[in-house]
């Protein structure tokens, strides 16, 4: 495999990337991020999500919309940077428009409509992530056992998004994975797992460095096992991948997720989070301080060291009680703007989950309402992000 890529990289490396932002500028210059979730990562409505096959599956050009949500079009993108955004994530499952599993070869198709995507974006000038999401022979497979045969496939289906889009410019980054776990487990990785998961952020830096062009410098991000900080902040176990020479850690990030503490803020078991919100109702014991603490050690861990560190997914479930309905939002709203707030005193880049699911309850994550016309139906989360007191 490092053969492989040893002769794509002298091969390609001879295009000139200078002007290209180092990770820490990009993140920097992310106000605030927002994620198209449940959308182009879904599976298709008739195939079962967790399916590890790989190919090409029936009418997936339409996979999209079987989650629910309507098409995205160019007015969503719009209603996205109107509302503050400057930056989306773009969750992306391509295991369902792959043509040829032994190449990792796309469906032109299904590439012209994520590039369709980003080039909203782009017109919006907006910053944009591209990743891998919900590949499941990838994500549910962090065994020895499957290892080499995951890397190499891995290797080939980011030869081909990398190379496919290799001219965009530097607002567009690429992240390797997202939430690598065994099936139902979201608990401490073995040592096991960690060194899977370290093996795909170093073949994911390998491939696209040597697509050449702007893949040179370009914004790349890798992930900490299951996307959780904590396992990648605790007993080294999650290295680092080496860049290409000449840079160092500049153009790269570390991801993790931030759903903390779960029971507040996916789950709403709690209706207050913070101390400033104890008197009225219990609060769980992860609050201010534990936040403060935790983006510490990553900035102290890896901001030190150069690399740009990414949020890349967090939110706060919409859940209330009689009566309580506009207290326990202006807690929500407190949430937002201490998480955004922290985040960006450290030059960390956030960027909230929209699941399009309003109610009340747990993973009630929607703010547009993609339904119609994108209105707001979550303003607290907003007030929050953009530090709004109304």
């Amino acid at each position: 495999m490092r053969i492989f890529l040893t002769i794509i990289l002298s091969a390609t490396l001879g295009v000139s990337c200078l002007g290209q932002p180092t990770a820490k500028q990009w993140n920097h210059e992310v106000l605030a991020g927002w994620n198209l979730g449940n959308q182009l990562e879904c599976s298709t409505a008739w195939e079962n999500s967790r399916s590890m096959d790989i190919g090409l599956w029936e009418n997936s050009i339409n996979a999209e919309t079987a989650w629910g949500n309507p098409k995205v079009t160019r007015k969503t993108i719009k209603a996205v940077k109107e509302a503050g955004f400057n930056a989306i994530r773009i969750p992306v499952r391509w295991q369902c428009h792959i043509t040829n599993p032994l190449a990792m070869s796309i469906d032109k198709a299904w590439l012209k409509r994520v590039k369709e995507i980003i080039n909203w974006c782009l017109e919006c000038d907006m910053k944009v992530i591209i990743n891998t999401h919900h590949d499941q022979w990838l994500e549910g497979r962090p065994k020895h056992k499957h290892m080499q045969e995951n890397c190499q496939k891995l290797a080939l289906l980011w030869f081909n998004i990398a190379s496919e889009m290799a001219d965009y410019d530097y607002r567009v980054a690429f992240a390797g994975t997202n939430e690598v776990h065994e099936p139902d487990n979201w608990g401490k990785p073995t040592a096991e797992n960690l060194e899977v998961q370290n093996a795909y952020n170093q073949t994911f830096i390998d491939v696209v460095r040597a697509t050449g062009g702007n893949n040179a410098k370009r914004h790349l991000i890798v992930q900490t096992y299951v996307c959780n900080p904590d396992f990648g902040l605790s007993n080294g176990d999650f290295i680092i991948p080496t860049d290409i020479e000449g840079n160092g850690n500049d153009y790269m990030s570390v991801e993790f997720h931030y759903y903390t503490p779960w029971e507040y803020a996916g789950e709403g078991k709690f209706y207050y989070w913070g101390e400033q919100y104890r008197q009225f109702g219990e609060v769980p014991a992860s609050g201010e301080q534990a936040m403060v603490d935790l983006f510490n050690r990553a900035d102290s861990l890896w901001g030190s060291t150069g690399l740009g560190v990414i949020i890349g997914e967090w939110g706060v479930s919409d859940h209330y009680k009689s009566g309580q309905a506009d207290k326990i939002h202006e807690n929500m709203t407190y949430y937002c703007q201490f998480l955004v707030s922290e985040a960006r005193k450290r030059g960390f880049s956030t960027f909230v989950w929209d699941n399009n699911t309003f109610g009340n309850g747990q993973e009630k994550f929607g703010i547009f309402d993609r339904r119609r016309g994108m209105s707001v139906k979550a303003p607290w989360i907003l007030n929050g992000i953009f530090n709004k007191n109304n």
